[in-house]
């Protein structure tokens, strides 16, 4: 019995092993080291996106409460910006007492930048009870500046007339710090 195979079958049959055997070679040697790689980065992968996920989650709670804090204190921060009048700030006070006068004492600094301004008020009304003067500090929290009354406030009874003098803090931004915030901003 002779076995009769054709040379065509022995070309294929060498060519299948050649290629099952660089099959063989090609996956122990690149795909399976590669694999063990991949899972390795897929778990730095995940460890990275996690940490992401919670700065990501930090970033849009901190924008939320700095959206909600602007929108709540938008009056205050427009303050900021407004320069004091003297002029206005009598015009517009000048109805709680017979008598305003309002002079500048000084500019403070603050970590070497120009804070605010402190002023010297000194009133007088006809009134046998210092209501107006409290009136007046309820306009001053509606006001279009940021002001703080410093103690003591002294009241002086003169027969019908009380007068009072006090000092207060005008707070204002400076015009160069929010030309630098707005031009870091811009970048």
């Amino acid at each position: 019995m002779k076995i009769s195979i054709s040379r065509q079958h022995i070309y294929l049959m060498s060519i299948s092993i050649f290629l099952f055997l660089f099959v063989l070679i090609f996956s122990f040697s690149m795909l399976i080291p590669a694999g063990k790689e991949y899972r390795i980065k897929r778990v730095e992968l995940k460890k990275v996106n996690k940490e992401f996920r919670k700065y990501a989650n930090f970033h849009d709670d901190t924008v939320a409460t700095l959206q909600e804090l602007r929108s709540e204190n938008r009056h205050i921060i427009t303050a900021f910006d407004k320069e004091f009048s003297a002029y206005r700030f009598e015009k517009q006070h000048k109805n709680y007492f017979s008598k305003l006068s309002i002079s500048k004492l000084e500019f403070i600094e603050y970590e070497d930048e120009k804070a605010f301004s402190v002023y010297e008020v000194k009133t007088s009304s006809q009134i046998s009870s210092p209501s107006s003067f409290y009136n007046f500090l309820d306009a001053l929290n509606k006001s279009d500046w940021i002001i703080s009354i410093d103690f003591p406030i002294d009241f002086v009874r003169d027969g019908e007339l009380i007068k009072s003098s006090f000092t207060m803090k005008v707070y204002a931004n400076t015009k160069e710090t929010n030309s630098s915030v707005s031009t870091s901003e811009a970048k």
